[in-house]
């Protein structure tokens, strides 16, 4: 970008003049030239004060930004040659004159021909614009040039006007009577369509009545649906946590007897393995029958070989219980501890009875409990309770005397069972269940108490 106030045209000889220092007439014809070609000049290669007017039109283009189009030209010779570009496409033949050498010599057509030099810098073109220059001086300078110039152009345009004016008054009145027959047409219509609009305004009420009606209908069915689709989820909920509830149930029965009957016939395999040891029967081909010749009476009236029974408080009972293989051992706690130390503190009582049955049945494979009634506790105490014994407290409001009747209804039919206690009800009951009953008595002596 340079300045053109110190460049010279052709030769050298002749200061490049200004497109503000053009007559009014060239000037406003380069720059309505300039305005046309911009329209088709890319916006990036418009300088950015001329940016915003890209989407112009060349008239208004040329009314808002006509003095920064002339600076423009001036002064940013890229942009005159963009310019130039589009305006020699646009004029090919006003160029091909100025390339030759033949410009027009009329006073428009010279007016324009110097317009386009000036952009598009053909060879002499700066001669045509002097002489355009010349020209347009002459003109002014003449008597009455430009008063009658101006008087013929106004009245050209005054007559061009008033044709015009005749025209268009013709077409609008020949659209005045189209219009009136179609606003007859158009009453007529609206006519019809209001009485249409009323009945169908009709027949919408009558459709909305009909809808509401239904809607609150649906509206009563659904609320109907949902209730019982509530009932019925609730009923399958019920049903599941019943069902659940019973599959659970009988798998803990299951997996109960499936222990239960594990554990009898571990106990009953290791019994008759314990009881295969202990007789060490020689291999013999006499029979039971051939043994009743042998059997005599002995000096006292009795049969040989017939035992005694043992009673419950026999130390040597409990000792051949707990012994047999698989024994369960249930010590009634209290019932044991309040014989054998009457007066020590309860907790005194338990950790003894605890530490001196743990010495008892250690390394011997016996599974013992012991029970203390717990019927009257919010929070059952610590007893330091070894690990081959497990210590008990009766739930809340349930006394030790049930505790052990569940323990004891919880093992499998023909486990050795063992219940110590001294109560007459206990005894009873576990002797109904399966169990066999020895006193507190028989539990004190085997502890050596």
């Amino acid at each position: 970008m340079t300045g053109n106030d110190e460049a010279t045209n052709g030769e050298g000889a002749t200061p490049i003049p200004t497109v503000d220092s053009l007559p009014p007439r060239l000037r406003s014809r380069v720059i309505w030239l300039a305005s046309d070609a911009m329209s088709r000049v890319p916006a990036v290669h418009l300088p950015p004060a001329l940016r915003t007017s890209a989407n112009f039109a060349p008239a208004k283009r040329t009314k808002l930004v006509g003095t920064r189009i002339a600076s423009a030209l001036d002064r940013d010779d890229e942009f005159r040659e963009h310019v130039a570009a589009q305006v020699r496409a646009s004029t090919p033949a006003v160029v091909l004159e100025l390339e030759s050498g033949t410009p027009s010599v009329d006073d428009e057509t010279q007016a324009v021909a110097a317009a386009v030099a000036f952009i598009v810098r053909t060879d002499g073109w700066g001669d045509v614009v002097a002489g355009a220059v010349r020209a347009e001086q002459g003109r002014r300078e003449a008597p009455g040039g430009d008063l009658a110039a101006m008087i013929e152009k106004l009245l050209a345009d005054l007559a061009a006007s008033r044709a015009e004016v005749r025209s268009v008054r013709d077409k609008l009145r020949s659209q005045l009577d189209e219009v009136k027959g179609d606003n007859t047409t158009l009453r007529r219509t609206l006519g019809q369509t209001r009485q249409q609009l009323k009945q169908a305004q009709q027949t919408v009420a009558g459709l909305d009545d009909a809808v509401e009606g239904a809607r609150r209908a649906a509206t009563a069915a659904t609320r109907v649906a949902e209730a019982e689709v509530r009932r019925l989820r609730a009923r399958v909920d019920q049903l599941e946590s019943q069902s659940a509830s019973t599959r659970r149930a009988v798998r803990e029965d299951r997996e109960a007897e499936t222990m239960r009957q594990r554990l009898l016939l571990d106990t009953i395999m290791d019994s008759a393995a314990g009881l295969r040891r202990e007789l060490a029967l020689p291999l013999s081909d006499l029979l039971p029958a051939d043994t009743v010749r042998a059997i005599e009476p002995d000096a006292g009236g009795g049969l040989a070989g017939v035992g005694r029974s043992l009673q419950s408080d026999d130390p040597v009972l409990l000792r051949r219980l707990i012994e047999l293989p698989r024994a369960h051992l249930i010590v009634d706690g209290y019932n044991v501890s309040k014989s054998a130390w009457p007066t020590a503190p309860l907790e005194e009582q338990r950790n003894r009875l605890a530490s001196r049955v743990a010495a008892l049945v250690a390394g011997r494979g016996i599974e013992t409990t012991i029970v203390f009634d717990g019927a009257d506790l919010l929070h059952p105490p610590t007893v330091a309770s070894p690990r081959v014994l497990r210590v008990l407290f009766s739930p809340p409001g349930v006394i030790a005397d049930d505790t052990i009747r569940h323990l004891v209804s919880a093992e499998p039919v023909g486990r050795p069972l063992v219940v110590v206690s001294t109560d007459r009800e206990v005894a009873e009951s576990v002797s109904k269940m399966g169990a066999r009953s020895v006193t507190s008595q028989a539990l004190i002596a085997v502890l050596g108490l």
